[in-house]
Parts: structure tokens; sequence; C-alpha cells
């Protein structure tokens, strides 16, 4: 019996993924009360915004204790690597609170590039062959990579906010970037290990999967643009946009998706006893007509959040007690048939420096599309912008070309100063 009492809810981090989050919790007849931390202008709308920093736990702890919070939905992987359920679990003040996300173990999956290759190949999930270098094995590397063919892959270990991956087509700037890696410290402590790979040529893509610990759910496929230049060129970002369902992924592919990596990782969760209940977000890509990991997440992805999450039919809390009751057997997820896109509208010179501060004009004049809010915040009443990635607009269209349209019809309405999209999400499909 699905338990299905209203709760109050709190949701942590601050971009597009936890404003859609809050936008599906605040649309559930389950919730009571909801709650972010920090939040941001979007989020404001629909919630109580708690100013805090996400990894500092005996002020989240106050804040779940002094408003009766019943469960903890984590948006970024920083809290969850750091070990925020484990906090909750090891607390008798907090250990009967439900947290949505991997207890500290299994978030290394994404904490730790060479524990994730380490459980791929443990569990025979199909993913590229890598060796991983540490600073005095440097020379080592180098010998490695002479042993690839270009383009070269370099990834620091640890957290770098999604920009730790290099892909470099010459021999010698690869060797040149090992060496700042592992000995300048390149991406900080996050690169004190880097993970050299085989480069695995083919299509990308995103899949979700729900999991209570012993039963999973899987949500729609979803494709992101990480790129800041059209064509996919120039720096990385958090990601530029996105496209929901993934045109090339047929019935076929999902069933080879399932079959070959969902299965093996939610078994391979209980065998290495990595207790998990949360979003598995696993990083794929096609060569050929066959899937193979490049990554996992332990939390949703951003923009894909804000493709995905919109297609969900279901009460979005009923779903979240069913991950933390672990009944998610006894729950039908239900899909809406219709494509959704997400553009991301950035502040002129992100990946790199960029100011804040900018007024955000004419979001209120938004009709045919959901703008979720990133690195937006109120000051004196106005929305400004805070960060790097501003504005997500999501669209609903019978094919993604249709939803694109609509998402780039609404970006004309909207404006700040520098104010940058790519005009060529969905490009490749």
């Amino acid at each position: 019996m699905l338990q299905t009492k209203t709760m109050k809810i709190l949701v942590l981090g601050s971009g597009g993924r936890e404003h859609a989050f809050a936008w599906k919790i605040a649309q559930s007849k389950l919730c009571d009360k909801l709650f972010v931390a920090p939040g941001n202008s979007g989020t404001a709308g629909i919630a109580e915004n708690i100013p805090v920093n996400v990894l500092d736990f005996s002020t989240v702890k106050e804040i779940v204790l002094d408003n009766k919070i019943d469960m903890v939905v984590v948006g970024p992987e920083d809290p969850l690597v750091q070990g925020i359920h484990d906090f909750f679990l090891k607390d008798k003040d907090l250990s009967h609170i439900h947290v949505i996300g991997p207890q500290k173990a299994a978030a290394q999956l994404e904490g730790s590039k060479e524990f994730a290759k380490e459980f791929l190949y443990r569990h025979h999930i199909p993913t590229a062959a890598y060796q991983s270098f540490s600073r005095d094995e440097v020379e080592a590397g180098y010998k490695f990579l002479e042993t690839l063919k270009p383009p070269y892959v370099l990834k620091a270990d640890g957290l770098a906010a999604g920009k730790g991956v290099l892909i470099l087509n010459d021999l010698n700037e690869a060797k040149e970037e090992l060496r700042k890696m592992l000995v300048e410290s390149k991406f900080g402590k996050a690169s004190s290990k880097v993970v050299i790979e085989e480069f695995l040529d083919g299509i990308e893509l995103s899949c979700f999967v729900l999991t209570d610990g012993k039963n999973y759910k899987i949500l729609p496929t979803a494709k992101d643009y990480k790129r800041i230049g059209e064509g996919d060129t120039g720096l990385n970002t958090g990601g530029m946009g996105a496209v929901s369902p993934v045109p090339f992924a047929d019935a076929e592919f999902l069933d080879k998706i399932e079959e070959r990596i969902i299965k093996p990782t939610i078994n391979g969760l209980i065998k290495d006893k990595l207790p998990y209940k949360g979003f598995i977000f696993i990083g794929l890509i096609k060569v050929g007509n066959d899937p193979k990991v490049i990554e996992y997440n332990v939390r949703m992805g951003d923009p894909e959040t804000e493709v995905v999450l919109p297609r969900l039919k279901n009460d979005f809390v009923e779903v979240l007690q069913g991950i933390a009751n672990e009944t998610l057997d006894s729950i039908n997820l239900e899909i809406d048939s219709r494509a959704a896109t997400t553009i991301m509208m950035v502040s002129g010179g992100y990946p790199e420096a960029y100011e804040k501060g900018k007024e955000i004009k004419g979001l209120e004049n938004i009709t045919d599309s959901i703008p979720f809010h990133a690195g937006a915040r109120l000051e004196n009443d106005e929305v400004v912008t805070s960060g790097g990635r501003v504005v997500a607009m999501t669209s609903f269209g019978n094919t993604y070309e249709e939803a694109l349209k609509k998402s780039y019809k609404s970006l004309e309405k909207v404006h700040f100063d520098k104010m940058y999209f790519r005009k060529d999400i969905g490009f490749d499909l």
C-alpha cells in the first residue's frame, strides 16, 4: 500500500534543476509546504526560499527541525558526495527523515571517475577502455597515451563542475594537459588523479533511472548540448539546451540500454552493498547500434531535468515516496508522448568570466513555454542574473522541431545585457 500522507518537503540547490523539481512538487496534492535552500528567483514564487550553503549540514539540520520537514530532495552532487544522506542517518534527530539521494559510498560513482570505471568493469557493463594515473605517474600516463589513437580523453577523477574533461587531437597537447592536470593541479584537487580513456565515436544521450535500492523505473531519455558554440564547438559548459525524447533511441536500442546497462547497474549496487535511493543519471554514447557508458551522475542532470520532469504525468511526490518507502515497483510511470525542449540563456562571457546583477526583462510575457530560472535571483523585487546559466526556456511540441520553435519564439520576449544562447540546439538529430 502506498503511503500518501501530505509532507513538508525541502529541495536543496539553486539551479534550473531545482526550480523544475520545485515546480513539479508544488503541483502535488501530497505536498503540504515546500522549501528550497537556497533557491532562486523562480522557486521564490512557488516555495519558501531559505538562504543556506547546501554543504553546511548542521544549518541544514536546523532548517529541517525548525520547519518539521518530512523529506529532503538533494539536487546537486556535492552534498551527496560529501555524505549528507549518511549525516541524516547517523543523527538521532534526523534519522527518520527521508533523503532522496544515495549514501556517500554509492555517490562515489560520480565523486570518483576511477571508482565508476572499476564498478563498470566489475559488473561487465560496456564502457571505454581506460587507465588512471596520479601525480607520480606522469611518465606512465605519457606511455599509455602513446598506445591510443587520437582523439585523447582526459578526465579529472574528482568533481570539477562538469568541466574536468578534455578531448584533444594532438598527442603532445594531450601530454602537456595531463602534466598540467596532475602536476599543476589544473582542476584543483579534482585532478590529483586523472583517468585516460579511449575515445568512443558516436552520438551521446542521457538515461535517467529512479531506484529505491531494490526496484527501478526508467524516466524518458534526453540529450543535452555541452559546448558553448554552435555546432558543438568551444568550451564545455554545464549544458546549453536539451531535447527529450531522443529521436535516435528506438525501442530496440532502449531494450539494450535496460538489459546491458540499467539492470547490471542496479544489481551491481545491491551486490556491492552500496545503498541507493534516488536518481541515477547514466551518460551514454551510441557506438554503431550499441550503448556504452561514458559516466554516472548520482542526481538528475541540468538542463535535462527541465525536459524530463515536465513529461512525467505522475504526482511527483507519490513517486518520491515510492523511492523513500521502497515501493517503487507499485508505481506505473505515465509519460507525456509530446516532445520537450529547453534552451539555456547564459551570461555573456560564460563559461569564462561574466558579469552578474543584470536585470532580466520580459519573463512575465512568456505564455507558450515554461521559463525555469537557474542563475537568477530577486533583488529589490527585480529578477537579476546571478550565474552563468540564467534561464532555461522549456516548451512542448508534437515533434522536437515544433517544441524548439516555441522555445526560440519565447526567447525573443526575454532580454538581459549580453544575453547569449545557442541557435542550433537539436542540430545533429
